[in-house]
């Protein structure tokens, strides 16, 4: 696979979705094909592995080291692999950044430990992003929860992360106050050492692209990746019509895919793929549990509404 050295997260960046066969073992002929189908698409800026999209939570050390073995063989010549680092204890962070380093990762996204919902403080934050970064010399991307979940990190957090940890580059922002985005926007993007921001608030996308990100990393790119890219590209160009053309089409599905409860996105994402004909079935790992025909049928609205599926149920190019 291709190295990308002085890679710097930003642009559009999918998060992909994670197959599993009815016994739930990872369906890996249909993540191969997920991974190409999705590094197809124009104007992508990199893919991200074990994360919430693969299903991190409910994976093995062995099997996250496989997704992304499988991901660096699949697309590792095409595009930047942006890893996950989803633990609980500093010290297992370590070690899955050392094999994401070795494996071929060109990123790694560092989710916050959930013991920081019980209380943190900056120098825990530090001490976890320091352990990480004295193991691995890749770039790092904060992943900001928001401040209610306990586990984001306040202003003074951030600024002592930027400062002390040198490869901090981003900030993958979840924040969901727009008056506080648009703050952590215009701070990072003022340091001397700039640290791009990188939204997730894919919910309400075009209102927080046009509050100046540098990009953003979404799990609903793993669907929608064509139109995530056209709008990333329509809003740099402050080509508003264009911006607002493609937002009007997104809409459909990012309601369908964001409402409650919260934590079943991903699960209506491999329901749309499989509406979609891309993926042969939509089997989620427990807790998880597979939703719905209503909520599938709804699904099936969105994607007509949206222009990917025609009324009879047939895929339509993009438009």
């Amino acid at each position: 696979m291709a190295r990308f050295n002085q890679f710097v997260p930003q642009g559009v960046i999918p998060a992909v979705l994670l197959p599993f066969h009815d016994d739930l073992s990872i369906d890996e002929p249909s993540f191969r094909s997920h991974l190409r189908d999705v590094a197809a698409v124009e104007g992508l800026s990199a893919i991200t592995v074990n994360a919430h999209s693969t299903e991190v939570a409910s994976c093995t050390a062995e099997e996250q080291s496989r997704v992304m073995e499988i991901a660096a063989d699949e697309v590792g010549d095409r595009l930047p692999l942006i890893h996950g680092i989803w633990a609980d204890g500093s010290l297992e962070a370590a070690r899955i950044a050392r094999r994401a380093q070795a494996g071929g990762a060109s990123a790694l996204l560092v989710f916050p430990p959930a013991p920081f919902t019980l209380g943190q403080s900056a120098e825990m934050a530090l001490a976890h992003f320091k352990t990480i970064a004295s193991a691995s010399d890749l770039p790092l991307i904060v992943f900001q929860y928001p401040l209610a979940t306990g586990q984001g990190y306040p202003q003074a957090t951030l600024d002592r992360l930027f400062n002390e940890v040198p490869t901090i580059r981003a900030i993958k922002d979840w924040t969901p106050n727009v008056p506080q985005h648009e703050a952590q926007i215009r701070s990072l993007r003022s340091r001397s050492r700039p640290v791009n921001v990188l939204t997730t608030n894919s919910a309400w996308l075009l209102s927080s692209l046009v509050l100046g990100c540098d990009g953003l990393l979404s799990g609903s790119g793993s669907v929608i990746a064509d139109l995530q890219a056209r709008l990333f590209r329509a809003v740099t160009a402050n080509d508003l019509a264009e911006a607002r053309r493609l937002n009007d089409r997104i809409h459909p599905m990012a309601s369908v895919f964001y409402a409650d409860p919260f934590v079943d996105m991903h699960n209506r994402m491999k329901e749309a793929l499989v509406l979609l004909g891309r993926l042969p079935r939509a089997v989620v790992r427990p807790p998880l549990v597979k939703i719905g025909q209503p909520e599938i049928a709804r699904i099936r609205e969105a994607l007509v509404a949206a222009g990917l599926l025609d009324a009879s149920g047939k895929r339509r190019e993009a438009a």
